[in-house]
């Protein structure tokens, strides 16, 4: 809201609002992080729920209603993730949640061509099927899949990122499986019957496999419980933005920054593009892409407008970034107002195109140019709202703010080194 300096001409003409505080901007932040989070939380338990279904009862039915509560997760959480870049206490989390892309043939069984990653000599340990595991040299009872076995055990282990154990994408692939279609129609196809009890269990090691599904869906559970009490009232993530309202704007743009253009529109969307590899694709097992895309655009200009449309259809709102910089530049306000929502735009054609019969990876072909050009699009518009983010900063009179960057964007020959 802009700031008026003049005085009303008449008594009966009220004075404009004076513009929000940076005080009030950063509580909004830390509500909007709250619901979000608390929205994550609610969704992954209605996915726990649907998970002790499917293992109770497998069939095509309660395995298609524990992936559907796995997209519906998606869609708060995608939302979230502006408030990890900037904010140490999400970031230093983040990776027990979101990781990707994993070697899932760390968990489970893989086609035969997969082979072992000559980086990563635990890329094909299939820990479902083996109750004693070698990692570095140590054996380590496995009899018990549990929670403390995936966290602490198995999660990046030796020290390799894509072994990844927990987490959204974990819980995909145990419920997808592979994808093996390439850039072809389709994603995984995992049968019911790998979780039957009984005769009739294919892939070998059926209770195991439903130990891991419902430890892996546990730990989602307890770790979005852990985050959305971090922004709770008392919480150390909120305390951390309040302290310092100023540390808290350096917090809000380096998360809509870096997730705009390094993150977004280069490691996710970009480098794919270069590579025509599928397998860069975020949700990879499940063709559910160009949704956690659009999401994390939504995430974005929820941010700087201050509001956050929660899962039950009410709203959190309050004081917003859009504010401050209405009242110092109301030219940037307007310009960047519009590319957010051309981002999403962009972000929405790509999503409309998957929901149509073009998936993500199919985008991704080498000479499709649907794909590319609706790849690039949204690319290219995330990249402009960048600099307008950029400004902002500038606006706002910040310093200490980096935004995350990509070699796809920032230095495209280096990714074919």
């Amino acid at each position: 809201m802009k700031r008026t300096l003049t005085a009303a001409l008449f008594a009966t003409v009220a004075l404009p609002a004076l513009a929000a505080t940076e005080a009030e901007v950063v509580t909004t932040y830390a509500d909007l992080a709250e619901a979000g989070y608390a929205d994550s939380l609610a969704t992954a338990k209605t996915l726990q729920a649907a998970v002790a279904a499917l293992i109770e009862t497998p069939s095509e039915a309660t395995l298609a209603a524990a992936r559907a509560a796995w997209f519906a997760a998606r869609i708060p959480y995608q939302q979230t993730e502006v408030f990890r870049f900037g904010n140490p206490i999400v970031d230093d989390w983040e990776g027990r949640v979101n990781a990707w892309p994993l070697d899932e043939g760390l968990i489970d069984y893989v086609d035969s061509s997969y082979g072992e990653a000559p980086e990563n000599p635990l890329s094909t340990l299939n820990v479902i099927a083996a109750p004693e595991i070698t990692i570095g040299g140590a054996k380590i009872d496995a009899s018990q899949i549990t929670p403390g076995l995936i966290r602490d055990t198995l999660h990046e282990a030796d020290g390799i990122e894509a072994n990844v154990a927990s987490g959204y994408h974990a819980i995909e692939f145990m419920l997808w499986g592979q994808d093996l279609n390439g850039t072809g129609k389709g994603a995984g196809a995992r049968a019911f019957t790998d979780y039957l009890q009984t005769e009739g269990c294919t892939g070998g090691n059926c209770d195991r496999r439903a130990a891991y599904l419902q430890a892996a869906t546990d730990l989602l559970v307890s770790d979005l419980a852990e985050m959305t009490a971090n922004w709770g009232q008392s919480g150390a993530a909120r305390a951390a933005v309040l302290a310092d309202p100023a540390k808290g704007l350096q917090a809000m743009l380096t998360g809509m920054g870096s997730l705009s253009y390094g993150e977004l529109a280069g490691e996710r969307m970009k480098l794919g593009l270069m590579l025509n590899d599928p397998e860069e694709e975020q949700d990879c097992f499940s063709d559910n892409t160009h949704n956690s895309h659009f999401y994390d655009g939504v995430g974005i200009r929820n941010v700087y407008l201050g509001s956050y449309t929660r899962a039950d259809g009410s709203t959190v709102s309050g004081p917003a970034l859009a504010d401050l910089i209405a009242a110092r530049d109301p030219a940037l306000d307007t310009r960047l107002r519009a590319e957010l929502d051309a981002s999403v735009a962009a972000l929405q054609a790509v999503k409309t195109a998957a929901e149509g019969g073009l998936a993500y990876d199919q985008m991704l072909e080498a000479g499709n140019a649907e794909g590319e050009a609706l790849i690039t699009g949204a690319v290219d518009a995330l990249v402009t709202q960048t600099a307008s983010i950029e400004r902002a900063v500038a606006v706002l009179g910040l310093t200490g703010v980096a935004f995350e960057g990509s070699d796809s964007l920032d230095n495209p020959g280096a990714v074919f080194q």
